[in-house]
């Protein structure tokens, strides 16, 4: 198999055609989307053009997008560190600068030793200057004001977040465009 095709991803669209998740870009390796494809689980949208895959008597298409069949509804988003970071915008919610994620601390608004949890509205993304400097003290006892109150975001704020942020754009296949940007304001 050459080397352009081992690397290749395959979007994975809802059954409205908008990816299933922006955060991160819901993606498959081309082989899971290839068996996906092969058993009927989803309906084949694009192929990368020109480029196939062969068995000892078939030969096949990769799939560039598909869709899944039926609609698949995303209820609550994980808690997870990079989700965190991402409805902060990788920003530190003290200075307002953007990080690298490898840059970036949790903060916990009421310390840890205060009974303060690792919950979505106790935990703020930070850098680590300012992490430091807040240390085991409320925001308003360090003499720091949060950018914004942390919250829990639904799924399609954490979507539209990670749209807007430049790095939404990079790594992204030609073939992927026409369906990434269905929703967004033409131009005149």
């Amino acid at each position: 198999m050459n080397a352009a095709i081992g690397n290749l991803r395959t979007l994975v669209l809802n059954a409205d055609m908008q990816p299933l998740s922006w955060a991160p870009l819901s993606a498959w390796s081309w082989q899971q989307g290839l068996v996906a494809v092969l058993q009927e689980r989803v309906i084949q949208v694009k192929t990368y053009e020109g480029l196939r895959v062969s068995s000892a008597n078939q030969s096949f298409e990769i799939p560039a997008v598909v869709a899944l069949k039926t609609y698949r509804r995303r209820k609550k988003v994980p808690y997870t560190r990079f989700n965190v970071f991402l409805r902060d915008e990788f920003r530190c919610q003290y200075c307002g600068k953007r990080f690298p994620a490898s840059e970036l601390t949790f903060d916990h608004v009421i310390p840890r030793a205060r009974s303060g949890g690792s919950r979505w509205t106790n935990i703020v993304t930070a850098c680590g200057p300012d992490n430091l400097r807040k240390g085991c003290r409320t925001p308003k006892e360090a003499g720091m004001r949060l950018l914004r109150t942390p919250f829990e975001p639904s799924p399609r704020q954490l979507d539209d977040i990670a749209r807007r942020l430049p790095m939404a754009k990079e790594g992204l296949h030609q073939t992927w465009l026409d369906f990434l940007y269905w929703d967004s304001e033409l131009e005149e």
